[in-house]
């Protein structure tokens, strides 16, 4: 957010740019993601999910882990919270979200070439840090939504 008063340039921090090595998200926002992304890549590891690749960029953001589970290609959407409302916390992966998700995972496999007869799915994982705590509770969604917009994956 631009201060009244302040034109922002590329490198303002205040300014939300990415430009110039900032993020839009404070440090201590983007430490908790990465924390809890190494959580649940864990988490899909004990479940015996072979995780492939964390914070794969792409134009329109990143996606949070891609891994194996048997033949499946899973994405999967890492959400995080402190406090108690699990289902908000859920539900803010939207149709928005899901279609930058589903256009994020075709460049992916487009990327590898891996767009024909990969069965693709998209869970979503949803992480409780109670105070003081140091694992979460993890709750797992798998399934969590198809594709969204004009693509077919295959299941």
């Amino acid at each position: 957010m631009a201060h009244p008063g302040r034109n922002p340039t590329p490198l303002d921090p205040a300014s939300g740019s990415t430009e110039g090595g900032f993020s839009r998200w404070p440090w201590w926002r983007r430490w908790f993601g990465r924390r809890s992304e190494r959580a649940a890549a864990r988490f899909l590891r004990g479940l015996g999910y072979r995780v492939l690749a964390a914070n794969v960029a792409d134009p329109a953001g990143e996606l949070d882990l891609i891994a194996l589970d048997g033949a499946t290609l899973v994405v999967v959407e890492v959400r995080s919270t402190a406090g108690d409302d699990l289902e908000k916390t859920a539900a803010s992966v939207d149709l928005r979200k899901q279609r930058k998700i589903t256009e994020a995972t075709l460049r992916f496999l487009a990327r590898k070439r891996l767009l024909e007869g990969v069965p693709v799915r998209f869970d979503v994982l949803v992480l409780n840090w109670p105070a003081g705590a140091r694992k979460p509770a993890v709750y797992h969604f798998p399934h969590a939504f198809e594709a969204v917009g004009r693509f077919q994956m295959f299941h």
